[in-house]
C-alpha cells in the first residue's frame, strides 16, 4: 500500500479552513486499512471516525441470515461515522475495507465537540451527510431496478472515481457481496463487459481500457451520485488552491 504523506489527501479535511484544520490536525492519525478490515460492526459504539486518503470503505448492510450488500462506499471524498455527530454512538452497518490503503482517524469526542460548535466543519459535514444519503437511496434504487451488468459499471465507475488509476483488486465473489447478488451473475455480467472492450479480468484483478464505454452502459444512478455531489460541494474550496471539492475530484 502506498503510504499517503498528507491528510489533505482526504477532500474533506483539504476544504476545512486553515484556522479548523490546525486546530484538528494534531488528533488525527494515519491508520493503515487493510482489505477486509471491519472498522464497524453493526450496532457497535463507534469510537473513532475515519477519514479515508488511498482506502475505500464500503457500508454493508447486514441481514439476521448473514447475507449482506453494500448501502454506499466512503472514499478520499468523505468520512466515516456520521452517525457519531448525527446524535447516535452506533450505526446498523458494517465498515468493511473494500480496497486497501490509508487513512486518518479521529475520536469520536473530538469531532462531536468541533461539529457542536456549530462552524464551518458543522456545515461541510452536513453537505457531506445529505450527499451521502443520496447515494445510498440511489444504491436501493439501482438494485431493486436495473440490471447486474448496469450495477456492475455503477459500481465499477464509482470505484474508479476514488482510485488515481484505473486497475482494482477485487474477486468476483466480493464484488457479489457488495451487490447482494449471486457470484454466477456478476461473473456473466462481467464476461459481457470484458467482450466489450470496456474491462479485463484475471485472478481478481480488474483492469478498466474504455471508461467511456462503461460510461455508456451505466445506468442513470451513476450520475444521479456524482451530481449531488457536485452540488452540494462544487463551492467548497481546497486549501492551497481554488479547486472545488466536487469539480475535478472524486465523485
Amino acid at each position: 500500500m502506498a503510504r499517503p504523506s498528507d491528510p489533505n489527501q482526504n477532500h474533506l479535511l483539504s476544504a476545512l479552513l486553515d484556522v479548523d484544520f490546525d486546530r484538528l490536525s494534531p488528533h488525527l492519525e494515519l491508520v493503515p486499512m487493510r482489505l477486509g478490515d471491519v472498522l464497524y460492526e453493526s450496532g457497535g459504539k463507534l469510537s473513532h471516525v475515519y477519514f479515508p486518503t488511498t482506502a475505500i470503505v464500503s457500508l454493508h448492510y447486514v441481514l439476521e441470515n448473514g447475507s449482506s450488500s453494500e448501502i454506499a462506499g466512503v472514499g478520499n471524498e468523505g468520512v466515516l461515522g456520521v452517525s457519531l455527530f448525527m446524535g447516535g454512538d452506533s450505526t446498523p452497518s458494517r465498515a468493511v475495507v473494500q480496497t486497501g490503503g490509508f487513512g486518518y482517524r479521529m475520536k469520536a469526542h473530538i469531532l462531536i465537540e468541533e461539529f457542536n460548535r456549530a462552524g464551518p466543519v458543522m456545515r461541510l459535514l452536513l453537505r457531506y451527510t445529505q450527499a451521502l444519503m443520496t447515494q445510498t437511496a440511489q444504491t436501493a434504487v439501482c438494485n431493486r431496478h436495473h440490471s447486474v451488468e448496469q450495477q456492475l459499471c455503477r459500481w465499477l465507475l464509482l470505484t474508479l472515481d476514488r482510485l488515481p488509476a484505473g486497475e482494482l483488486t477485487m474477486t468476483q465473489e466480493l464484488i457479489a457481496s457488495m451487490l447482494g447478488v449471486r457470484r454466477e451473475g456478476v461473473t456473466e455480467a462481467a464476461g459481457r463487459l470484458q467482450g466489450y472492450g470496456y474491462i479485463s479480468y484475471r485472478r481478481g484483478h480488474i483492469s478498466v481500457i474504455d471508461r467511456a464505454g462503461l460510461e455508456t452502459d451505466v445506468c442513470e444512478c451513476y450520475q444521479v451520485v456524482r451530481k449531488e455531489f457536485a452540488r452540494l460541494l462544487s463551492d467548497v474550496r481546497q486549501r492551497g488552491g481554488p479547486a472545488a471539492l466536487g469539480a475535478g475530484s472524486p465523485l
